[in-house]
């Protein structure tokens, strides 16, 4: 049996949220979560990763939730954080794109610690073009990874999972 231990708790007990409070995100846990995101592993250390903030207060909100089926969340949530590889940054397509996971993934834990909730907004990079021009970013220099939606939860999250041996190829 595994002892308790935080990280592993941690992975355990996060939860999609899709619901948040209207309690205002404090600057210094949002701070905290930009730096988990920066502290994720990439290829040769390249770091491709690119953070945009959008507080719901910004005209943005709007336009982004245009351009995804999931506009009623990035509406409800109280920041939006929009990750994107910087092209000029990148080396290996492959890598680059794990990496953007890992750090999506470092967020949504740090966000957790810190006792708020997010979704991973993935569904909108499908309209990626779109989201780059209401953004006004330029296409040939930044790819949409994710859209984070991220405030205080409202609501509990559920998830449950196939036992670990439905993943196994083998035994071990």
């Amino acid at each position: 049996m595994t002892k308790s231990n935080p990280i592993l708790d941690a992975l355990r007990e996060r939860r999609s949220i899709r619901k948040f409070t209207n309690d205002p995100v404090e600057r210094e846990d949002l701070k905290a979560i930009l730096d988990a995101g920066r502290w994720a592993p990439s290829g040769l250390n390249n770091q491709p990763y690119r953070f945009l903030v959008i507080y719901d207060d910004d005209a943005r909100v709007e336009a982004l939730a245009e351009c995804t089926k999931y506009g009623h969340i990035a509406k409800a949530a109280k920041v939006l954080i929009c990750i994107f590889l910087d092209k000029q940054s990148m080396y290996s397509e492959m890598k680059d794109h794990q990496g953007a996971g890992a750090c999506t993934q470092n967020m949504m834990l740090a966000a957790h610690s810190l006792g708020l909730g997010t979704v991973w907004l993935g569904e909108i990079i499908n309209q990626q073009d779109q989201v780059l021009e209401k953004l006004k970013l330029p296409a040939d220099r930044y790819e949409l990874q994710v859209v984070l939606a991220l405030g205080h939860p409202d609501q509990k999250g559920s998830s449950k999972r196939n036992e670990l041996s439905e993943y196994m190829l083998e035994d071990f």
